[in-house]
């Protein structure tokens, strides 16, 4: 069976039980690529991470990779990797901490602030633009690279 996607699309998120919700979603049908989370600070990129995570099976803490600039998890054999480059001061350091490489070695791979990546990276399967709207939040998803699945 084949799903195809809208290009874009916007998502209301009340609350984090709504974004957390919104990762669940995806994850039933984006298992493997590469992600791009876009947003200031708060605004949720982990929150959708963790519900991602979460419907995937992972049962464990999943934390902000702000300090350690990489969390790695695995789901049945499947590895994952929760990059935040928020620290990252020049582009060329993402080479040095090897980051390329393990982009080629894990099926799933979120990235944090990939602007501060600038022209480092690939492009992304999945962009994902968390902003405030008010008192709320919003998505904006932009499917990429992925035709259909």
């Amino acid at each position: 069976m084949t799903v195809t996607f809208e290009k874009k699309r916007i998502f209301s998120l009340r609350t984090l039980e709504d974004t957390e919700a919104l990762g669940a979603r995806l994850a039933t049908q984006f298992r493997q690529g590469l992600v791009f989370l876009r947003g200031p600070l708060g605004a949720g990129k982990t929150t959708l991470v963790r519900g991602w995570l979460r419907a995937l099976g992972f049962d464990g803490p999943v934390k902000s990779p702000t300090f350690t600039l990489v969390e790695p998890y695995e789901i049945d054999s499947v590895q994952i990797l929760h990059f935040d480059l928020f620290r990252i001061a020049n582009p060329s350091e993402i080479e040095y901490i090897g980051m390329l490489e393990h982009l080629e070695t894990s099926q799933l791979q979120f990235v944090e602030w990939p602007e501060r990546g600038d022209n480092h990276l690939p492009g992304p399967d999945l962009d994902i633009q968390l902003e405030y709207d008010g008192s709320y939040r919003q998505a904006l998803i932009s499917v990429e690279n992925v035709k259909e699945i």
